[in-house]
């Protein structure tokens, strides 16, 4: 992948969009996601990789938006280009199967000369096409929290919603047994997961030494031995469900974004990525799970449990919250968190790491040193 930005012409764009929808098509604009739509002319000069793009275009009458987007390069398991076009070939083809999830419009490829074209032969990096949802992402809500210290009613609501949609995709079974051993070796051995956290670590950190990963790297080979006898647990997942990946509208209606790493796995996946972000949140706000995230977390929980019935997730949930408690605690995606926070966090992914099953209403007995 080139550092250099990608330098498409309206022409470029508008010729590829002629392709998928047949009708003639004007790009009324181009800006990166989050921003606000520039007043003046299309100007593409600066569309860089790794970063979604919002496209506003008219055609057959209608103003319409969608969304391009590439993948960054930098590890994680997406050092090649084949690593990038493997997610996003998968991704194009797994969104539409999963309900409330964004649409896929298409996949495609920028060629060499930075056209994009069908034939794969000269193509320099994949980038994926898709809906443009409107919404707010539910991180603000948890900001909101932690900024007013006040829970609303439609917190509770839009709580309860995220921990009903789990319990939804998660009654699609299938039996393939491989399928969930390839989920628990990846959640151990793959870029993304676990070890690619560790190595994302940069070395001499004052807060954490290299005998802590060691450790934890060895606990996780345990737990995938087993993990992987229980393939009767297999079911239809998001793979990353978190407060970043979930767009709210009014009420507690919402759309999932960026589903990953697979169709099936383990329930226990979705429901570490949301929950985590409690703790994670009021850590930062308490210094322990407390007040209205403590209520989220548990309602969320309680919810699932006496839907799903499923308590056997307490014996399997343990080295997916380590993932993500190595996620939250990163210097590499929070590197202005509080020293202090980060070695609760370590601490809650080497203590849950030892449980035989975890206690959801006992959280905060895994922050801290014995």
């Amino acid at each position: 992948m080139s550092d250099s930005p990608l330098k498409l012409s309206k022409k470029t764009i508008e010729k590829y969009l002629f392709s998928i929808y047949g009708s003639e098509i004007e790009v009324l604009g181009i800006w990166k996601l989050g921003n606000k739509k520039p007043s003046g002319p299309v100007d593409l000069k600066g569309f860089g990789y790794g970063f979604p793009y919002a496209i506003e275009c008219k055609f057959e009458g209608k103003v319409k938006r969608m969304v391009i987007e590439t993948m960054r390069s930098e590890g994680f398991g997406h050092d090649n280009f084949s690593d990038r076009a493997q997610v996003l070939l998968w991704q194009h083809s797994a969104f539409g199967k999963l309900p409330k999830h964004v649409r896929s419009i298409d996949v495609g490829a920028f060629s060499e000369g930075n056209q994009c074209l069908q034939s794969l032969g000269k193509c320099r990096e994949f980038f994926i096409l898709t809906d443009y949802i409107e919404g707010d992402l539910y991180h603000a809500d948890l900001d909101r929290i932690k900024k007013t210290g006040r829970m609303r009613e439609l917190d509770e609501q839009r709580c309860l919603a995220l921990s009903d949609y789990l319990v939804e995709i998660h009654k699609v079974k299938r039996d393939a047994p491989w399928l969930y051993v390839r989920r628990v070796r990846e959640l151990v051995g793959h870029g993304e997961c676990i070890m690619g956290l560790l190595d994302s670590y940069p070395p001499g950190l004052d807060f954490v030494d290299e005998g802590y990963f060691i450790d934890l790297e060895k606990n996780c080979v345990v737990w995938r031995w087993n993990l992987k006898r229980r393939t009767h647990r297999l079911r239809q997942v998001h793979g990353d469900f978190h407060p970043w990946n979930v767009l709210l509208r009014e009420g507690a209606d919402f759309t999932v974004l960026d589903r990953s790493r697979g169709e099936w796995g383990e329930p226990a996946d979705d429901v570490s990525a949301m929950t985590i972000n409690y703790i994670f949140y009021s850590l930062q706000k308490h210094g322990k799970l407390s007040g209205a995230y403590e209520h989220l977390f548990n309602l969320f929980w309680e919810n699932y449990l006496t839907k799903t019935k499923d308590r056997e997730i307490l014996e399997v949930i343990q080295p997916f919250y380590a993932w993500r408690g190595l996620v939250v605690a990163s210097p590499i995606w929070y590197p202005d968190l509080e020293k202090n926070v980060r070695t609760k966090l370590l601490t809650f992914v080497k203590k849950i790491l030892k449980a035989d099953k975890f206690d959801f209403r006992n959280v905060n007995s895994y922050l801290t040193e014995d």
